[in-house]
């Protein structure tokens, strides 16, 4: 490998900077975890419970990394407020987040006419409010480093498609995803805070693992992506690191969907 290759690359690494990943436990953030602190990045773990984040700290130890596990409940502020804080008080910094936590549209299919509010409010919560809270204190700490940063959230193809499944409320928190994604890049851009999205399709993780169970469906998910395959975790890495590093510095307000061409056929 060439020297001038090298430093090319390096753009991409995260050597001396703190992420976090919240939702840092689950099916999708466990595996971005590891690659952060693969390229270099100290990370906080976010997730509920003890007994989920300390099994990510030890595996990324273990393979020379540094990381932080906080439990909070991130749809709570004060909660957010405080995981968020430890990490940037104990690594000294914070530069980049993304917002890992969501889905549990399989836990609530209604038809669009009679969506029960207090399931909608659950979902949505999950999805929306929590990417609101964390992406709010994140900036708040970037804000006052002065040193810029970079924020990511996890969208979803659902954001700009619907799908006759009763995915009301899952449909509106990715949409309003989307749009404060925007929202947040314009307002904190004089911050030297980069905001964009990822939206995959479905990914094969346990918390789908009901919805691709049924043949049917996921047939029929299949027939729509011109891959041919369904996502799995590490298609999300690429474009995680890139989001989160030096090499997207100009790259602020976007939605890159990861969805093997689904859009594209739409």
């Amino acid at each position: 490998m060439t020297s001038e290759l090298q430093d090319e690359l390096a753009r991409f690494r995260l050597e001396g900077k703190v992420a976090i990943v919240a939702g840092g436990a689950g099916g999708i953030g466990s595996r971005l975890s590891l690659a952060l602190a693969a390229v270099g990045a100290s990370v906080g773990v976010l997730d509920r419970t003890d007994q989920q984040v300390t099994p990510m700290v030890t595996k990324i130890e273990e393979r020379g990394g540094r990381a932080l596990g906080v439990a909070a409940d991130v749809t709570n502020e004060s909660d957010v407020d405080r995981a968020i804080g430890e990490v940037a008080d104990h690594f000294g910094r914070l530069d980049a987040i993304v917002h890992a936590v969501g889905g549990g549209a399989g836990t609530a299919l209604f038809p669009a006419e009679s969506y029960p509010e207090n399931e909608f409010d659950r979902i949505f919560d999950l999805n929306f409010t929590s990417a609101l809270l964390v992406t709010q204190a994140a900036a708040r700490q970037m804000i006052k480093a002065g040193n810029g940063g970079h924020i990511l959230h996890i969208s979803s193809v659902r954001g700009q498609l619907g799908i006759n499944a009763g995915y009301l409320a899952y449909v509106a928190a990715k949409g309003a995803i989307n749009s404060i994604t925007r929202q947040q890049a314009t307002e904190w851009a004089k911050y030297g805070i980069n905001v964009n999205a990822i939206a995959p399709t479905f990914v094969a993780t346990p918390q789908v693992a009901s919805l691709l169970a049924d043949e049917a469906f996921k047939q029929s998910l299949l027939a729509r992506i011109p891959l041919g395959r369904i996502a799995d975790p590490d298609d999300l890495v690429g474009a995680v690191i890139f989001f989160l590093s030096d090499a997207s510095s100009f790259v602020t307000g976007q939605i890159l969907t990861l969805d093997g061409g689904l859009t594209a056929t739409q």
